[in-house]
């Protein structure tokens, strides 16, 4: 049954299943191999980096490297990171032009602030979702990791991070986090009605809010309230797969206390500061 058949991040942590057999399948499967290099160009071109000028990017969850093929071919340097020892190691074996860092993305991005013109991720964010260790928080992981993203970004750098979501609750977790960052941006749905070739690019600007790119397929003119939600820090919007305000937002609590006042029942008044919280310190 095609309901049985689970992704990789359902199975467990990423660094014992990406192990050393796993590692060398995945980097010598063709059609593995076509998918990377096809979300990779993908990425990369989303990132509407400067032409005819050599980048330096982060590849977050570089894994063995075929990401950073692609980027090293378009004529960038790059950096990648990963938490599987055996990805890095056949990535060694390759001998991939990317610097290799072991890490979890989950604990933050270890590099000084302003590092990088841009950030991709293939196949990597979906993983932070999931509470693998009893330590584990997903929210706070993910927080973590897109604060310090934020940080290692250039400003007016952008972030595309394509990822496998399993359903809306999961995207609306994953942009809260980045919005709480400090990103704008949105989801950017490429064939949106194909159950194949479906694919979700989560776009972010770090610094400075930029137009969401259109997705690919043959509606995407037509994409924007239903495929593509975007975001801003400004009114912290961001609607989710139902078209309502994700929980305790700004929109969400504007919209509670609208609803409290129709019902006669006395609010408080509207401010700048309505919905927002401290940021945590972790």
């Amino acid at each position: 049954m095609a309901g049985s058949v689970k992704r990789p991040e359902q199975t467990g942590p990423a660094e014992l299943f990406y192990n050393e057999a796993e590692a060398r399948k995945y980097t010598h499967n063709s059609r593995i191999i076509e998918i990377q290099s096809q979300m990779s160009e993908r990425a990369v071109e989303l990132l509407c980096l400067p032409e005819d000028q050599p980048c330096y990017l982060l590849d977050v969850g570089c894994g063995s490297g075929l990401s950073g093929d692609y980027i090293t071919e378009q004529g960038h340097h790059w950096v990648g990171i990963d938490i599987s020892t055996a990805m890095l190691d056949v990535a060694l074996d390759r001998d991939v032009e990317g610097d290799l860092i072991l890490g979890d993305m989950g604990q933050g991005i270890p590099f000084r602030p302003g590092t990088f013109d841009g950030c991709v991720s293939i196949s990597a964010l979906q993983w932070l979702c999931n509470a693998d260790k009893k330590t584990h928080n997903p929210p706070r992981r993910l927080f973590r990791f897109f604060s310090t993203l934020y940080a290692a970004l250039a400003r007016g750098a952008r972030a595309v991070l394509q990822l496998y979501p399993e359903n809306g609750e999961q995207l609306e977790l994953v942009t809260a986090q980045a919005m709480r960052a400090g990103f704008t941006g949105g989801m950017v749905v490429d064939y949106p009605n194909s159950s194949k070739a479906k694919k979700f690019f989560l776009c972010l600007f770090a610094g400075v809010s930029g137009a969401l790119p259109k997705g690919l397929g043959d509606n995407a003119v037509e994409q924007g309230s239903k495929h593509q939600a975007s975001f801003t820090n400004e009114r912290m919007r961001f609607k989710n797969m139902r078209g309502k305000s994700v929980k305790k937002s700004r929109d969400w609590i504007l919209e509670k206390k609208e609803r409290r006042r129709r019902q006669g029942k006395e609010v408080r008044p509207d401010t700048k500061f309505s919905g927002r919280k401290r940021r945590p310190h972790f």
